[in-house]
């Protein structure tokens, strides 16, 4: 049952200097059920959100705030760098009733996992179980009345959107699944760095991880079935979006129009999946650039039929449908509100 639209919760953006967490913002001040009080920056204190966030202007007065600062809210979102909310978790559980957590920190349920992928031991073991996934196409079920959202990756997304029905149905082999995911460079984060130097990643297209990516271990605890999964990062010269093509096998004497049927019985009430293949045209298949600022992530797929290998293509905005967007929407879905609230937004073309 949706809850009166009058009915507002109060929002504390801790960390919201950063791309993550301005994009939260940026979301909930169109969000007819939140009210933003608080946004925290230790580098920006005193400063107007606005400043920081020029997209901003004329939305919000608010000025950014130390952490030592933060009062009580109804939610507490947490925007902070790998690590950070969890050894202070104890200090945001006292000022919120819901936490949401767009970092890595909460998403791997077990901390053996967690140690192997992230080298050190995790700060709170003992509360993985408590957080959601937030990946709501999977998990809508659990969110509904969660106080505890674990954002997913983005690359991880981008990679589950596009194999979960397959697998779930069994419509893919059980063997290797190839991953490669051309990344923006928002999704390094808002701190420069060497490699993110614009006179060294503009017109590049640089592979950074070609194995081992941390989101490996995401995509294999929320993917259906065990099987050896593989995946690769290229930066890519684009702010936003991610385009992920994922090699896989299909069984002998089946079709594309069983790839077809699985996508539209897992996905045919699913607000923001759109399944992208059309026959004519240079729009045939998922191209992020029309997804900026979108929470849709769009999957096509093509076959070779004499191989059995099925290309699937997916794409998202990293900051929207891969962070802050399925952050709204699984917290939209938590409370009972309608699940597209402050999320329409239908992109732009030309981009």
């Amino acid at each position: 049952m949706s809850r009166p639209s009058s009915e507002q919760l109060t929002v504390a953006i801790v960390g919201g200097s950063g791309y993550a967490g301005g994009e939260f913002l940026r979301l909930a001040l169109g969000h007819p059920h939140l009210n933003v009080t608080q946004v925290t920056s230790e580098r920006s204190a005193g400063t107007p959100v606005s400043m920081v966030h020029p997209n901003l202007r004329g939305r919000t007065t608010l000025k950014f705030r130390k952490l030592a600062e933060l009062e009580d809210a109804d939610v507490i979102v947490l925007a902070l760098p790998h690590n950070s909310a969890a050894k202070r978790l104890a200090e945001f559980e006292a000022k919120g009733r819901i936490l949401i957590d767009l970092s890595a920190d909460f998403r791997l349920k077990d901390p053996e996992v967690y140690q192997k992928v992230y080298g050190e031991a995790h700060p709170a073991p003992e509360k993985l179980g408590e957080w959601v996934y937030g990946n709501p196409e999977i998990h809508r079920e659990e969110l509904v009345g969660a106080t505890r959202i674990a954002c997913a990756g983005c690359f991880a997304t981008s990679v589950i959107l596009a194999l979960y029905p397959l697998l779930k149905l069994g419509v893919l082999l059980p063997k290797d699944i190839i991953a490669t995911g051309l990344v923006g460079s928002s999704a390094a984060g808002a701190s420069a760095s060497e490699s993110s130097h614009h006179p060294e990643r503009a017109g590049s297209l640089r592979v950074y991880k070609p194995v081992g990516h941390r989101h490996t271990a995401e995509a294999q605890q929320e993917l259906p079935g065990h099987f050896p999964l593989h995946l690769t990062a290229i930066s890519t010269p684009r702010v936003r979006g991610i385009l992920t093509t994922v090699q896989a096998w299909i069984p002998d004497g089946y079709s594309d129009r069983d790839v077809w049927s699985a996508y539209r019985e897992v996905y045919a009430a699913e607000p923001f999946i759109r399944i992208v293949k059309v026959a004519k045209g240079i729009h045939r298949y998922p191209d992020p650039m029309l997804l900026d600022g979108t929470n849709y992530c769009d999957i096509g797929f093509e076959m070779d039929q004499d191989t059995g290998r099925v290309v699937l293509m997916s794409a998202i905005d990293n900051l929207v449908k891969g962070t802050a967007g399925h952050a709204v929407q699984s917290l939209n879905i938590s409370q009972g509100w309608e699940e597209t609230t402050g999320l329409e937004f239908a992109g732009l073309h030309p981009a």
